[in-house]
């Protein structure tokens, strides 16, 4: 069985001073071509298809992944591996820094002094519908007609309101997604978008309403933190809740093409 396949974690283009903590797990360093590989030697049966399929397995390596490339950040900017990505052995790790030399040095100018934060905006429909009379229009003017109208006709409008209240719902998630993609996007270098979640994966009781990644520069990173802030205090009362994670790996924002 093959015991000497390298583990990635990350690439670096300065030296990396890892603490001492993660260099007692047996990770090592390889230069090569003014790049910095930081990775650890395992065997074929580490990483089996069987322990892919096994969910704390799964989590528990993955977790164990993203804090190695973490601490390593906070020596420099580093192109993050996705978990599970192996080697053969050096020569062919070298052949792969060799033919993306290129494309690493301009992933590594793109993400200098930048960070990757995560947003996600859920929203308690529960609270939304207690609120629906203040924020939606064609519902409070829906809500008059109702109260101006006989009994019999009363009972016909509330009707409406039911299914009414539903379509409006959605527009103002929909519109309140746009504006907070809208104020953190201005505030970065670039943004990505995810699909949205659904209950049983966000583990959750709310839904979703936007699910986006942000690369923010370090001079704005306090500013970007601040807004999420801002917008957490400002809506929670409507049912909005606003959930801010970073800095993390720029994986949403790096592009390897072979040249």
């Amino acid at each position: 069985m093959i015991t000497n396949l390298l583990y990635v974690y990350c690439i670096s283009n300065n030296p990396l001073m890892v603490p001492s903590e993660i260099v007692s797990r047996g990770l090592k360093s390889l230069i090569f071509n003014d790049f910095n590989v930081l990775y650890k030697l395992v065997s074929e049966s580490d990483y089996t298809e069987n322990n892919f399929l096994d969910i704390k397995w799964l989590e528990t390596n993955s977790r164990k992944h993203m804090g190695v490339i973490i601490a390593a950040m906070e020596f420099g900017a580093v192109i993050p591996f996705k978990f599970g990505t192996i080697f053969n052995s050096k020569t062919s790790l070298k052949k792969f820094i060799t033919d993306y030399s290129d494309s690493l040095v301009k992933n590594f100018k793109y993400i200098k002094e930048k960070e990757e934060y995560a947003v996600k905006i859920y929203c308690d429909r529960k609270v939304l519908l207690g609120r629906m009379g203040e924020l939606s229009k064609e519902i409070e003017s829906l809500d008059k007609t109702i109260a101006a109208s006989s009994p019999g006709k009363a009972y016909l409008l509330k009707s409406k309101k039911t299914a009414l209240l539903e379509d409006e719902m959605d527009k103002i998630c929909s519109e309140y997604g746009q504006k907070y993609y809208n104020e953190f996007s201005h505030m970065s270098v670039s943004s990505n978008t995810a699909n949205l979640l659904m209950k049983e994966s966000s583990g959750r009781t709310d839904t979703m309403i936007l699910n986006a990644t942000f690369l923010v520069s370090n001079r704005s990173s306090d500013d970007f933190i601040k807004k999420a802030n801002d917008f957490a205090n400002e809506d929670i009362h409507i049912g909005f809740c606003v959930e801010t994670t970073g800095p993390w790996p720029p994986f949403n924002f790096i592009s390897i093409k072979e040249k």
